[in-house]
């Protein structure tokens, strides 16, 4: 049966209208909307005298000739528009851009645009061209402009790159590219015989097309246009939600069940078309969809600027949280105030990704939340005076160049985006592009699926405390629900020397329940940091001290050149690499690392330590040498003395290395003065260390010797009083007046050369830009400052024992004997020492 075009899709609108009977609160009645531009209308626009409804957009005689416009009483608008577009969208292209509006959206875009007089119809009482007069419109008769760059608007100007795509064919072909849109093939196609009109519907749902497409000819596919997720003369019978002329709810009526299912009585409209769950490990289990864990009501005036209820809480909203399908302009992937602009509500500016999560993420003045207990403050500690580049300002490139979906590991071209794959040159990799690096919140965190659990395989219906880790070894280096779902790197060794490279990358992505570190997906802390620390990221010609790498202030927030002797970053790849063959005390000497990629295989036996007399602090004392830590147990802002917990507990100050008021992120200070007393000139604090945070400080660098702890740096005590000692530690400590950690450990404490992290100035190789030489150092007040590994340096080891065994003769000049070994050694550089 060959019916026209216009036919059909005013028969599927009548079809969908009278289906509103059955499903909750829309009634296709439109004298009660906003439409209705008579004098008995609804909205700000309304006719001085005219009392006809339908005429301001139909009349039976004079309609305009255009394939989709069912009777329309308008001319439409001749513009050129700016289309939507993104590197992760998978629609067809012209010139890299969207195609122009067509279809029935051009009929809207008659009003929206803002260039034709709304009251300007083709024929009215039998007159053609005649201009309706209306009162709440601008000069010209158009749409007003009041918010036209805000997003809360009607006017959407010719400017649609803010706007949800529109006259774009959502087939099967874009679905199975995209990864996330549902299968209109696998869908009802309703009602039978009405051609290319496909209903976007789970097959047990009925018989009424709930999201029509439209065709674009007798043989074309369905179309997604402004009518497939809106009826011009549909309202919600609750007067308190504003249901935006909506086909489906614009909220979530209940918590979303994980699977595929879309639930139309449920579930916000958006997840008709975007399957956002993946089957069953995306958005249903996302901690922003839990109803347990994203609780928290809107503000009256935030909820009001949105056209929410005012007792909205953040799950209901769902995805409006953070888009919005008419957003502010110059905002990406449909963000909400996703921009830089000072503005409240935002009216433009360049995108700024961090902004859409402030809403929230902020603290009580500023959040569009009445409470914000349960909801970590991001926005203050990214204003700590060392953090991550995630402003544009802070960003070398000076745009924001983060960009997902640009990926070429098997997601050039199809499924861009599902993931949050972001090109390697964009990290920083390749000659010239150290300009790129950056930080936005979506290079750690995928809002789609992040779980409130200390686990990222946990069941997310049973929310923990928290979504960060527990320190110490209690789930190992497993990342922590908060990271669930993003991508990372896990580093491939050829080789087992320190100065060895990876000789490549495994990408990570996806999700799974699998905790193994071989698994597809990411399932360590270490391989998100890796994608941006290591050179995956950026370019390593594996020179020291200074090569091709990134300098440390290239960015904004960032760590200043030459703080602790280092100009540049290092390969944290390279330096936490933990061979197999290295672990246990079974030599003398053996690479060091501390365990983030893996455990150090050295218990406290290996170690001389009795575990009555463990000098580690909870909860790190409890399983040493077979426990692992994430990086984040010594990144992030500064925490009380003694501990890493954030300060305010599981509520307070986030984890994560966001910012600090210490230099390098740290949780505490790190410096060639760490381990001192209070007494020391300059005057140190002993206690907020970032080696005393886990390591006990009575243990290593008390002035008063506790010889209570053992230390694993044990043995003959020699010219310290004779004897043997469990706490070597101490004992120097005690018999210089103070102890500085870098005297004698390395500067960068992630892995090393040699054991136990400790600097040999009998041996200072590549790591210092030399090939093994020997360090003069001949009088106290010497020490060898070379970044990144030295500063503050004075050890010097002729022979390297196992713990227990070590003795004053292990320790000088490997050139000569006499004054330059053992004790008198020690005398002669140490008695006063910087």
């Amino acid at each position: 049966m060959n019916v026209s075009l216009s036919v059909r899709f005013i028969f599927a609108c009548m079809l969908l209208s009278l289906s509103f009977t059955t499903r909750a609160a829309l009634e296709s009645n439109i004298s009660l909307t906003k439409h209705n531009l008579s004098v008995s209308g609804q909205g700000d626009i309304i006719a001085t005298s005219e009392d006809e409804i339908c005429v301001f957009c139909h009349t039976p005689h004079g309609a305009t000739t255009e394939p989709g416009a069912p009777l329309w009483n308008k001319a439409l608008s001749g513009q050129s528009y700016t289309t939507y577009m993104s590197s992760s969208i998978d629609a067809e292209l012209v010139g890299n851009q969207l195609a122009q509006p067509a279809g029935s959206s051009k009929l809207c875009l008659s009003c929206h645009d803002g260039t034709l007089a709304i009251g300007a119809v083709n024929v009215k009482a039998g007159q053609q061209n005649v201009l309706i007069d209306l009162a709440g419109i601008d000069p010209g008769g158009k749409m007003p402009a009041a918010g036209s760059l805000t997003g809360f608007t009607r006017n959407l100007s010719t400017d649609l790159s803010n706007d949800h795509p529109i006259s774009v064919t959502y087939d099967d072909t874009l679905s199975n590219k995209d990864g996330e849109l549902r299968v209109p093939d696998a869908q009802q196609r309703i009602p039978p015989g009405s051609g290319d009109d496909v209903a976007i519907r789970n097959h047990a749902a009925g018989v009424i097309p709930l999201l029509p497409l439209e065709s674009t000819g007798p043989n074309g596919k369905g179309q997604v246009q402004c009518a497939t997720c809106h009826d011009p003369h549909v309202r919600d019978t609750d007067a308190t939600i504003n249901n935006k002329f909506l086909r489906a709810n614009r909220f979530q009526n209940a918590a979303p069940v994980a699977g595929n299912i879309f639930n139309e009585n449920l579930d916000t409209i958006c997840l008709a078309c975007h399957d956002k769950d993946l089957g069953s490990a995306g958005w249903a289990q996302s901690a922003h969809a839990n109803n347990l864990v994203a609780n928290e009501q809107y503000k009256a005036l935030a909820a009001g600027e949105r056209d929410f209820p005012s007792d909205i809480s953040v799950w209901e909203a769902a995805c409006l949280n953070c888009h919005d399908t008419h957003t502010v302009s110059g905002a990406r992937r449909l963000a909400r105030e996703g921009t830089d602009d000072t503005n409240t509500p935002k009216q433009g500016g360049n995108s700024a990704i961090e902004e859409t999560c402030y809403q929230c993420h902020t603290n009580s003045a500023e959040t569009i939340l009445s409470s914000t207990t349960n909801v970590p403050n991001i926005k203050d500690i990214f204003n700590l005076v060392r953090h991550m580049p995630i402003t544009t300002s802070d960003q070398q490139a000076t745009t924001e160049v983060h960009d997902i979906g640009t990926g070429s590991d098997g997601f050039e071209g199809t499924k861009r985006g599902i993931n949050f794959v972001e090109d390697q040159n964009l990290l920083g990799k390749g000659a010239g592009n150290k300009i790129n690096r950056h930080a936005e919140c979506t290079d750690c965190h995928n809002p789609h699926r992040v779980i409130k659990n200390f686990l990222f395989n946990a069941n997310a219906a049973a929310p923990d405390s928290a979504g960060t880790h527990r320190p110490g070894g209690v789930n190992g280096n497993i990342a922590s629900g908060v990271l669930r779902g993003i991508w990372g790197v896990e580093p491939n060794y050829s080789g087992s020397s320190f100065f060895d490279l990876p000789s490549s990358y495994t990408i990570k992505q996806g999700v799974g329940s699998s905790t193994s570190v071989n698994a597809a997906h990411l399932t360590r802390e270490y391989q998100l940091c890796f994608k941006c620390h290591s050179d995956y990221g950026y370019d390593d010609n594996n020179v020291y001290p200074t090569g091709n790498r990134p300098n440390l202030d290239d960015s904004g927030g960032s760590t200043p050149q030459g703080t602790n002797k280092m100009d540049q970053y290092t390969n944290q790849a390279r330096e936490f690499q933990a061979p197999t063959g290295d672990k246990g005390e079974s030599g003398g000497n053996h690479r060091s690392w501390h365990p983030v990629v893996d455990d150090t295989g050295r218990a406290l036996g290996d170690r001389s330590i009795d575990a009555a007399d463990n000098p580690w602090r909870p909860p790190f004392d409890a399983a040493v040498g077979t426990q692992t830590m994430h990086c984040s147990d010594c990144h992030g802002p500064d925490t009380a003395n003694d501990t890493i917990d954030p300060n305010g507990g599981e509520d307070g100050e986030p984890w994560g290395p966001h910012g600090s008021q210490n230099d390098f992120i740290l949780k505490g200070t790190w410096d060639g003065l760490t381990g001192g007393n209070s007494s020391d000139v300059p005057a140190t604090d002993p206690n907020n260390g970032i080696c005393f945070k886990c390591h006990e400080f009575q243990a290593y660098a008390d002035r008063n010797g506790d010889n209570s702890y053992d230390s694993g740096f044990s043995g003959t005590s020699g010219g310290m009083g004779g004897g043997t000692s469990n706490n070597l530690h101490a004992r120097h400590a005690a018999r210089i007046g103070k102890m500085h950690c870098n005297w004698c450990h390395v500067a960068v404490p992630h892995g090393w050369k040699n054991k136990a992290f400790l600097v040999n100035l009998n041996d200072v190789g590549a790591e210092a830009g030399q090939a093994g030489i020997e360090v003069p150092i001949g009088s106290s007040a010497q020490t060898y400052d070379v970044g990144p590994y030295y500063n503050n340096a004075k050890l010097k080891i002729r022979t390297f024992r196992t713990s227990g065994n070590w003795s004053a003769n292990s320790c000088g000049s490997s050139s000569g004997g006499g004054f330059n070994t053992g004790t008198r050694w020690m005398r002669r550089v140490c008695s006063n020492p910087p």
